[in-house]
């Protein structure tokens, strides 16, 4: 059985700060990937809103996570960036089938 979760951030830059914010985000994404924390996809929804997916390996790996330098000069950075709209921490899976 698979460890992972989803976590989902929905934000939407702050003004004149779109290309900032994605530029950040980017880089956030090859961190978490490189270092194995997890997986990324990003939605737009509408003009300003986005949303982003966060597939987490493990809780371990979300606890490194919130605990490594690079990824949180990227959280400090979008803090002037982005307007978080909603977060749902952790998902779990909830099959439709039975």
């Amino acid at each position: 059985m698979s460890q992972e979760y989803l976590s989902i951030a929905i934000w939407e830059p702050l003004p004149q700060m779109e290309a900032a914010s994605l530029k950040t985000i980017r880089e956030l994404n090859a961190i978490v990937s490189r270092k194995e924390y997890g997986r990324d996809l990003l939605y737009r929804s509408g003009d300003s809103e986005y949303v982003l997916l966060r597939y987490w390996n493990s809780e371990q790996a979300r606890s490194a996570a919130q605990e490594d330098p690079e990824v949180l000069r990227c959280w400090s950075r979008l803090g002037n960036e982005i307007k978080i709209l909603k977060v749902y921490e952790k998902l779990a899976e909830f099959g439709v089938s039975e």
